[in-house]
């Protein structure tokens, strides 16, 4: 029997609004009168309604950004002041840290339990990683090299690059947020913020949070919406300088497209097809729950998802089976039951179209040795953890981002085979490499063609080490110092002297 919690009497308010637009320090209504059904993918439900912007109400967004960056006072407040308010903001977001896990497990179909325990606290750690870089974006002294007998004092300055649009997926929706909005507040920026049209909850919490923190009206706005024509216009405002955007590689490439009026500053964090490669001196006790995991979180629905799985031969079939049986066992329901181990997609879109996947690879000839199919006699938008054999790499099923827990699986003999197949795909977000042999795992760390590789674990975040894709993952980096300076300029001032 599902054993869900009761939704907290604060949540069910929440929920009994429609969930309105914030612009310039006020709480809107959409010029739109039409209202978005927001579901709970758990149990397939409208659980609220929200305003969807329009580009009208994008352009007024844009223009509070563009107030307030130029004639208000953050990007002027000393860097000390900007970082009491971001650890402020901090400090709001961990008490709050029920009422964030409940709207994210509502709206998203996660573990509320995770969210609550891991990523309420990780979205505060940004904020205060990167208030800590408030006090040191710094410019550098110069020495010119050829000015003949000429003496000048050079020096560079590091600005906020202005107005930044921030377009975030629904599958992280509260720390895909935070990532963004923490570096550009640090820097000085102003921002309009999009969150997916399907998980507008955590977002407007956040932006309540950063107006208590102290934030000043205008410099954080949020507008919902489809972004077919929110995000559209954002990308295309002239008025916006730089877009921070996480989502398909599809995507990705309009917003390039859109973004190139005025030459905007772009950075993505787009598919992936990450590899997770296990040779036969691997620790399985740690490689086999480590590969499961890396797949089976969140449902797949990871950009950096371990979805195409190398063994070395002799180990295979020990490695293989180890998975589906953690597959078989793995407990599948509402993110808000607290045994439940595996939720669900996040819409009947997305699970027929995840479910089209399976088929087809079927279809070309691939072998389903578990799940593969929805629970369509359970409520919500579950599908069964699946493990997929006798995959050729040619396959979609191994070459395409599926975004849902589906495992495509083949073996490898040697390292330079390893390495080739790993490297044989259009994406380089991630990739993870199992062995014991601490040479084997730097040469390979050195020859993946990938953003970020993990040894011996998966998925491991920190706001330290900077995460992003070569290839068509994406440009730029989050996280780290890398993701402060995307939202600054280098000005450069030579004085004769």
């Amino acid at each position: 029997m599902t054993r869900t919690r009761a939704i907290s009497a604060a949540s069910q308010q929440r929920l009994a609004e429609t969930h309105r637009l914030l612009i310039d320090g006020e709480w809107v209504e959409s010029s739109d009168p039409e209202h978005r059904d927001i579901f709970d993918p758990s149990a397939g439900e409208v659980i609220t309604t929200c305003w969807q912007a329009t580009e009208d109400d994008a352009d007024l967004a844009v223009k509070a950004a563009r107030r307030s960056f130029e004639e208000g006072p953050w990007r002027q407040m000393t860097p000390a002041a900007r970082a009491r308010v971001l650890w402020r903001l901090a400090d709001l977001i961990e008490e709050h840290a029920a009422d964030l896990g409940e709207l994210e497990a509502l709206d998203t179909g996660k573990s509320q339990q995770n969210i609550t325990n891991d990523e309420v606290p990780f979205a505060a750690e940004c904020f205060r990683y990167f208030a800590g870089w408030c006090t040191k974006i710094e410019g550098t002294t110069k020495q010119i090299s050829s000015a003949g007998d000429a003496r000048f004092h050079v020096y560079t300055l590091r600005e906020p690059v202005g107005v930044a649009a921030l377009i975030v997926p629904w599958n992280g929706p509260l720390v895909q947020a935070s990532w963004k909005l923490a570096p550009a507040l640090a820097a000085g920026c102003s921002v309009v913020l999009k969150p997916s049209e399907l998980t507008p909850l955590t977002t407007n919490l956040l932006g309540e949070l950063a107006s208590e923190a102290g934030i000043p009206e205008g410099v954080v706005n949020i507008v919902h919406g489809d972004g077919a024509v929110v995000g559209q216009a954002l990308a295309a405002h002239p008025d916006v300088d730089k877009v921070a955007f996480t989502g398909s590689t599809a995507v990705g490439k309009r917003i390039v497209e859109a973004a190139k009026g005025n030459l905007k500053k772009v950075s993505m964090e787009l598919g992936g097809k990450s590899p997770v490669i296990i040779f036969d001196d691997a620790d399985l006790q740690q490689a086999i729950p480590g590969a499961a995991a890396a797949i089976f979180a969140n449902a797949g629905q990871v950009c950096v998802a371990g979805s195409r799985l190398y063994v070395q031969q002799p180990i295979y079939q020990e490695v293989i089976q180890g998975i589906v049986d953690i597959a078989k066992r793995t407990r599948l329901g509402s993110g808000r039951d607290p045994k439940v181990e595996m939720g669900p997609l996040i819409s009947a879109e997305h699970l027929e179209r995840v479910h089209g996947r399976v088929e087809e690879a079927k279809a070309d000839g691939a072998n389903v040795l578990v799940g593969g199919k929805p629970l369509t006699k359970r409520p919500g938008y579950l599908f069964q953890p699946t493990v997929i054999d006798q995959v050729n790499h040619s396959m979609a099923i191994m070459q395409e981002e599926i975004f849902g827990p589906v495992l495509a699986t083949t073996s490898f003999y040697d390292d330079a085979q390893a390495i080739r197949l790993g490297n044989e795909t259009r994406y380089g977000l991630t990739a993870s490499i199992w062995t014991r042999d601490l040479s084997r795992a730097h040469k390979m760390a050195a020859d993946i063609q990938a953003g970020l590789v993990w040894v011996n674990c998966h998925g491991i975040p920190d706001m330290a080490l900077p995460c992003g894709g070569v290839k068509q993952s994406g440009w730029g980096r989050e996280n780290g110092e890398e993701a402060l300076l995307q939202f600054t300029e280098t000005k450069s001032v030579a004085v004769k002297l």
